[in-house]
């Protein structure tokens, strides 16, 4: 069984990449990952030279294959392409995955703040979509179920907006929380040097908890009004335009650093690389994912969540490690730990890489095998750039990735299924998905699956918790420990957790029983201690006082 966060040991705690632009082909897709991600082209010159192979281990205990008939395999469907946008495109898009043998449809709804849905958290969005009451999550809900097809709704987690014109709807994040906020109200993220736009793109910073919140609130806000499969993160991490490979210049907020020096005693401004912010930076990053696994699991229990795992560059075979790799460095994404940890369900990794291209063929395979060394009882997903290969090469990668024995496959995009298809106009589009659809079909993809069964939901052993510290006398409890003790024959050791910045504590994989939950945070008075019991497949909640925080 995993250890939620930290175990408790006698009350002692465990303790040069230029500003990225999108390479050609890349412009077609600007929501995508790989439009962020600096090109890859301009990565293997430079760290071929460099890196030096010293292959990872795995654990082959972790590794549970899936049986013949389970395969995770759909496309990623952006919604700055057609797709969604009328009932007609759906009924295209549902046909076209049908005849791909797909069983899965990640749909962008959640680009910057807004979503292509008429009922959630996030305002409706500005794009040129059939008017309402026509309703794109809902429509392709409708379509995907009625033909067998699980849909996920893609949202961006912390991509705020990138237009030189702003929402219009003033409860838009950007409108309310961006240029225009002052002080708590501002959300957006900063770099070292000052900068909060890179162009028009703004983000928020992950370690500001009102914007944290409203994330998880928001994504929760799906899940319980339509009846989709799952949610897909995507942006779970820091910004991309860093000065080097393997730091990140992000997390300059007024509100980021005096949370930061709250925690640490530090008065000082940190460097981009200095060990201790990168992981508290990391940990903002993995408090978010935690938020939002707990909050979907108590709306409904059978969503699944997955986010898109950054793969830049070579693998941990090169690197040494999943540590030193730039997903973990650069990013501040830890999809390893989050695994580990059991707070997401499916890495659906963004491992795209030129299959012609030698070095990046080498990078695909190095984070294939990262995927199934790290697998950790979940399920992962690679997800090769269809738009970056010919169909011969997606072919290859898609060959490659079954062989493996990952769970799935999941091509990236719908909109652009070959690099031929990427500049031209629909028709050539449409006859290059059709070649690639005949492709697989006759060879790799030729018999019908399903999508792998998550059997720690639909067969669990574990529970979860959610809790909150209320200070009595002012104050938010944020970053406070908080201890949850076994009481009687409830297995396993004291378990220390952590609140954020709204003073919400979760955990999850707990063996059902009783637990005595407790603040032990330095400089607490009058803490209280209060039971809460967890049961196997539910989310147990919790609250726990204290007087003062001095």
């Amino acid at each position: 069984m995993r250890r939620p966060i930290a175990v408790l040991a006698g009350l002692a705690l465990l303790p040069a990449l230029a500003t990225a632009t999108p390479a050609a082909a890349e412009v077609a897709d600007p929501a995508s990952e790989a439009v962020a991600a600096p090109p890859l082209a301009g990565e293997v010159a430079n760290e071929a030279a460099a890196a030096q192979p010293d292959a990872e281990v795995g654990s082959a205990a972790e590794v549970t294959p899936p049986s013949g008939d389970e395969q995770w395999r759909g496309y990623w469907v952006d919604a700055f392409n057609r797709g969604i946008y009328d009932a007609d495109q759906v009924a295209t898009l549902v046909a076209d995955a049908t005849s791909l043998g797909a069983n899965v449809l990640v749909v962008q709804v959640g680009r910057r703040f807004d979503c292509f849905c008429n009922d959630a958290l996030y305002p409706r969005t500005d794009a040129a979509i059939a008017p309402a009451p026509y309703d794109p999550l809902a429509e392709i809900v409708e379509q995907g179920h009625a033909a067998g097809l699980e849909v996920h709704a893609w949202v961006n987690a912390t991509t705020l907006w990138n237009s030189a014109t702003p929402p219009t709807s003033p409860e838009h994040a950007f409108n309310a929380h961006g240029p225009s906020a002052q002080g708590a109200d501002r959300w957006l993220n900063k770099r070292v040097d000052g900068t909060e736009l890179v162009g028009a793109n703004a983000f928020i910073d992950p370690a500001h908890p009102a914007a944290v919140d409203y994330v998880a609130e928001a994504v929760a806000s799906i899940t319980a009004a339509y009846d989709v499969d799952g949610v897909n993160l995507d942006y779970i991490r820091y910004p991309d335009y860093n000065t080097g490979e393997l730091v990140n210049d992000w997390g300059y907020s007024e509100t980021s650093l005096a949370r930061f020096a709250a925690e640490t005693g530090r008065t000082d401004v940190p460097a981009p690389d200095d060990a201790q912010f990168s992981d508290w930076r990391r940990d903002q990053v993995s408090a978010l994912v935690r938020k939002v696994y707990v909050a979907m699991y108590g709306v409904d229990p059978s969503d699944r969540l997955s986010i898109n795992g950054i793969t830049y560059s070579y693998g941990p075979a090169t690197y040494g490690s999943f540590e030193a790799s730039r997903p973990y460095a650069n990013v501040m994404q830890d999809w390893k730990g989050w695994l580990d940890e059991g707070i997401v369900d499916t890495v659906t990794a963004m491992n795209y890489k030129r299959e012609w291209n030698l070095d990046q063929a080498r990078m695909f395979a190095e984070w294939n095998q990262a995927l199934v060394d790290y697998r950790a009882g979940r399920h992962v997903v690679s997800g090769p750039a269809l738009y970056l290969n010919e169909v011969e090469d997606s072919v290859a990668q898609a060959e490659q990735v079954v062989a493996l024995g990952l769970d799935g496959w999941m091509g990236y995009s719908y909109a652009n299924p070959s690099l031929t298809a990427t500049p031209a106009g629909q028709d050539v589009k449409d006859a290059e998905r059709a070649e690639l659809t005949q492709a697989l079909r006759s060879g790799v993809f030729a018999d019908d699956v399903v999508v792998p069964e998550m059997t720690w939901r639909t067969e669990p052993t574990t529970g979860l918790l959610s809790g909150n510290v209320d200070v009595r006398h002012g104050g938010v409890a944020d970053q406070v420990d908080v201890v949850l003790h076994p009481v009687g024959r409830t297995p396993g050791e004291p378990v220390v957790v952590r609140t954020d910045g709204s003073g919400w504590f979760g955990a999850v994989d707990l063996a059902p029983g009783r637990y005595r939950v407790q603040v032990v945070e330095e400089g607490a008075t009058g803490t209280s201690s209060t039971h809460v019991r967890v049961r196997a497949g539910e989310v147990a909640d919790v609250d726990v006082r204290v007087r003062s925080l001095r």
